[in-house]
């Protein structure tokens, strides 16, 4: 009879940390750099409060479901995604008001790595003599937030590469064309994915080729950052990503990469010296011009500054952008996520610096031949023990078109070398 009753019990907070996952959801895209939390207050066996954290700088999911609260929670049981905060930052902590509204018992799904939390929620609420269950559905509540998890850790975007290729694995028909390579589902699903993530990256060659917007369609979305990583500033003055940066919903920001000068945003007047955030520099206007790499350069760049455009530099050593240090400063930013849409070229810096924790691969029902170009250009690797090794996550149909995600199952995402005796 005990058994059957813990069984009985067991599948109730099932259903019940189920139904605070899925309105954890309804925040995708919105709680960013937060993660993504639901929670459900049951009394009696029946739902009596239930919220979900909506946006981000507005109160957190526990605080929602009590502010919903029908009765009394004084006796309750609380399911929460993750582990209730107990800091104060934007908003109250959480496991104050689980105190204070007298629930009993709190079941939680994931841990919150945050150092401001770290198990401390946990231990305040059971000093205040709560009953507190962990890692109840963990594997499920974590899935919900990979995005955060990496950024608390880290300090950087999680960086997602989207690519969408033929059966032959071909982005493009042999004269460039690539619109469309997939269907319009999967051309949905993209939206949805720049909704999902802060920011979305191309390289300046894909802006050349396309002209996109780089904005999210979708009727209730959230437009992304749009980054386009221009090493010598050829975009074009005319392209709509500078057209449209005054009057965009989010940020527009290019990033060079000139030597000579230090990393981080510049700002650039064709009446006054350079400014750089970082350093407070003010060369000559002969100097920065000749280190710009001329007079129309930093015409350019000037231009581009008064239309809205962000303008960052982070050289790398080969003449590229540096992408660590530009992820780096991304995360400072408090930007939590990036979408990687690049062409070839960028792809493959990217996996080179192994920055990449997630791909997404649109594979359609279709073959292009010939010598049309690859999802991941440059030199390719020299062995098959130095590919960049993913692991498949997930398929699903998308439309008449596919959709595999792979994550990372290495520590950068680069090649581990072996020894002569194949042991790493």
């Amino acid at each position: 009879m005990l058994l059957e009753r813990a069984d009985e019990l067991m599948m109730l907070d099932k259903e019940y940390m189920r139904r605070a996952i899925g309105l954890a959801k309804k925040g995708e895209g919105w709680v960013n750099p937060n993660p993504k939390v639901g929670a459900v207050i049951v009394k009696s066996g029946q739902i009596i409060g239930e919220g979900y954290h909506v946006k981000c700088g507005q109160m957190h999911a526990e605080r929602n479901a009590i502010a919903s609260l029908r009765e009394s929670a004084e006796g309750a049981t609380l399911y929460v995604t993750m582990e209730p905060c107990c800091h104060y930052g934007k908003t109250p902590p959480c496991t104050a008001a689980i105190i204070e509204n007298k629930i009993s018992r709190v079941v939680i799904g994931s841990k919150d790595p945050n150092p401001k939390v770290a198990g401390k929620g946990v231990k305040i609420l059971r000093e205040a003599g709560v009953e507190v269950v962990e890692d109840f559905l963990m594997e499920e509540c974590d899935a919900l937030n990979p995005i955060f998890f990496h950024y608390i850790t880290t300090g950087r975007p999680y960086v997602r590469l989207k690519y969408a290729m033929t059966a032959d694995g071909k982005i493009a028909t042999k004269t460039g064309a690539s619109r469309w390579v997939t269907g319009p589902e999967a051309i949905h699903k993209v939206h949805e994915m720049r909704h999902e993530c802060m920011s979305v990256m191309v390289g300046v060659d894909t802006v050349i080729a396309d002209d996109s917007m780089l904005n999210c369609r979708l009727q209730d979305g959230r437009d992304p950052i749009r980054i386009v990583c221009d090493s010598k500033l050829r975009i074009p003055s005319d392209a709509q990503l500078v057209r449209t940066a005054d009057e965009y919903d989010s940020e527009t920001i290019i990033v060079c990469s000139v030597e000579g000068l230090p990393m981080g945003e510049i700002r650039v007047s064709e009446k006054a010296p350079l400014y750089m955030d970082d350093e407070n520099t003010n060369p000559p206007a002969k100097a920065l011009a000749k280190k710009f790499g001329g007079a129309e350069f930093t015409k350019k760049a000037a231009k581009l500054n008064e239309k809205g455009v962000r303008l960052f530099n982070f050289p790398g050593h080969d003449g590229r952008v540096d992408l660590i240090m530009l992820l780096q400063y991304l995360g400072k930013l408090d930007i939590d996520s990036l979408l990687l849409e690049g062409g070839g070229n960028l792809n493959e810096s990217a996996l080179r610096a192994g920055i990449i924790n997630e791909v997404r691969i649109f594979v359609a029902p279709k073959v292009f031949g010939g010598k049309a170009k690859s999802p991941v250009e440059g030199l390719g690797v020299e062995h098959p023990n130095m590919a960049y090794k993913f692991s498949f996550d997930d398929v699903e149909r998308i439309g008449s078109d596919l959709m595999i995600t792979c994550k990372r199952i290495d520590n950068l995402g680069t090649y581990i070398p072996e020894d002569e005796d194949g042991e790493e």
